[in-house]
């Protein structure tokens, strides 16, 4: 029986990254509460919260679903730190970054909707910001208002000049989605990337 491979995320970054594999799936929108719990760590939040949104994306009277859920925080000073919203808060978010490492914790989720089985993993990605000038972080933030990102950079765009280096497995883990990882959990699954 044929599967339909679904992305749990209406994020545009992250079906750009799924759409890298070259294989067909489709988007829907996650309906779940994204608040923390109580002392829960960021590496807790994401995880599973990636798996709130995948299972809160089946339809099983559809058929088999296969589901990824995504989920991404940002982490500084042992502080989570969400999105910025406004440019006060970008330019506040990027002057407490500067000149230090930060972390960003990516929890995937893959979902069978048919078994009701649900691969998880966590992947952990350092960036290692430059001294920044309040100038250059002005410059950046009106330049490329990274409003709906969490940390207040877009690393696929001008924010790279922001990063003295990064450390991580996959670098498409820091945009939302590691798709290396991905990879193994949708071959698991009887979905293969290289395959005609």
């Amino acid at each position: 029986m044929s599967s339909t491979l679904i992305l749990a995320s209406t994020s545009p970054y992250r079906k750009q990254l799924l759409d890298k594999l070259a294989i067909e799936f489709e988007t829907r929108e996650p309906a779940c509460d994204e608040t923390p719990l109580i002392n829960e760590s960021a590496q807790d939040l994401v995880l599973r919260l990636a798996k709130l949104k995948a299972q809160s994306c089946a339809t099983p009277a559809q058929g088999k679903q296969i589901i990824i859920g995504s989920d991404q925080v940002c982490v500084i000073n042992d502080h989570i730190v969400g999105k910025p919203l406004t440019r006060e808060n970008a330019i506040q978010q990027l002057t407490q970054a500067r000149g230090q490492s930060i972390t960003f914790y990516t929890g995937l989720a893959l979902y069978n909707s048919e078994n009701g089985k649900c691969d998880v993993s966590l992947d952990e990605f350092k960036v290692h910001f430059r001294n920044l000038s309040q100038e250059q972080i002005e410059y950046y933030v009106d330049t490329e208002q990274p409003f709906y990102c969490a940390g207040s950079f877009k690393s696929e765009g001008l924010g790279i000049a922001l990063f003295e280096r990064l450390e991580g497995k996959d670098p498409n883990a820091l945009i939302g989605l590691p798709l290396i990882t991905l990879i193994d959990m949708l071959e698991k699954q009887g979905i293969r990337v290289l395959a005609n």
